[in-house]
């Protein structure tokens, strides 16, 4: 006969769901949502995420996201289970020496980088592995004071995927990611916030009004100048910059309704309100 699970561990249980979507107005804000595994990442949350991701992309109301966890930490990476069977697929492949395929992760962390909207991650506690790539592909990182991260590729003897090292690399400097890559050391909240993976360092009770406070600024600007300087200042980054796609992006802007308004609002002193065309 099975045993009856306590109260405690029943609500537990019951709480363990795939990332979760809310949309209020012009913000939708997705929650990591594996509490008790310190939300660990699992290949069902990588695939319901990557659906979110698209969903914002299609939906021209949304003008900025917000990505966080549940409980006390934001995120504890990837399943090491998920990185086993990924070993079990390569050793089968008498051609294993040669470029393997983009993992679901990487595909996944590559949507939020190219994200049509801005976003922002409120890291709710201290972040791991995998879970670090998934906050440095926000183009905002606000955390709390107490918060702390390690990439422990190293120490799994893992060889990180291209567009992770990539991020790595071209948003923290080489000093930093050769640091976080190689040795496999914790970090906390003010070297996290030396070193550019946190835009900013707060009490755990100012984060939502801090969060809240740079959401509205971002939901108030010009939404095609957004989309397209976002764009053109990833490829940057990365090195990949499309010096035809800057100047078509520029043209657009000056296409643009949006800019008629924004002009007009300067010359008349008030507030712009734009509407994304």
């Amino acid at each position: 006969m099975s045993a009856t699970p306590s109260p405690a561990a029943a609500h537990s249980a019951a709480e363990e769901t795939l990332p979760i979507l809310t949309i209020d107005g012009a913000c939708a804000t997705v929650r990591l949502n594996r509490p008790a595994h310190l939300n660990r990442l699992h290949p069902e949350d990588v695939l319901e995420l990557s659906r979110i991701f698209e969903q914002i992309t299609q939906d021209r109301s949304i003008r900025v996201m917000i990505l966080t966890g549940t409980g006390r930490v934001f995120g504890a990476g990837y399943h090491l289970g998920e990185l086993a069977q990924q070993r079990k697929n390569i050793a089968a492949d008498e051609r294993s020496d040669q470029p393997y395929s983009d993992s679901a992760f990487e595909r996944m962390c590559d949507a939020l980088e190219d994200l049509r909207v801005p976003t922002i991650c409120r890291l709710n506690g201290s972040v791991y592995g995998g879970a670090t790539d998934v906050a440095l592909a926000c183009d905002f990182r606000i955390g709390i004071d107490s918060c702390e991260m390690f990439m422990p590729a190293s120490r799994l003897g893992l060889h990180y995927y291209r567009r992770g090292i990539v991020r790595y690399a071209s948003r923290l400097g080489m000093g930093a990611a050769k640091k976080l890559f190689l040795t496999s050391q914790t970090i906390k909240a003010p070297e996290m916030l030396n070193i550019g993976y946190l835009d900013e360092v707060v009490p755990a009770a100012q984060l939502d009004d801090t969060v809240k406070r740079l959401a509205d600024i971002l939901a108030a600007q010009a939404p095609v100048a957004v989309e397209g300087m976002k764009r053109s200042l990833n490829e940057f980054g990365r090195q990949a910059f499309d010096h035809d796609g800057v100047n078509r992006r520029h043209a657009q802007s000056l296409r643009s309704e949006d800019i008629l308004e924004g002009v007009t609002a300067w010359h008349e002193k008030r507030k712009a309100v734009f509407h994304g065309r």
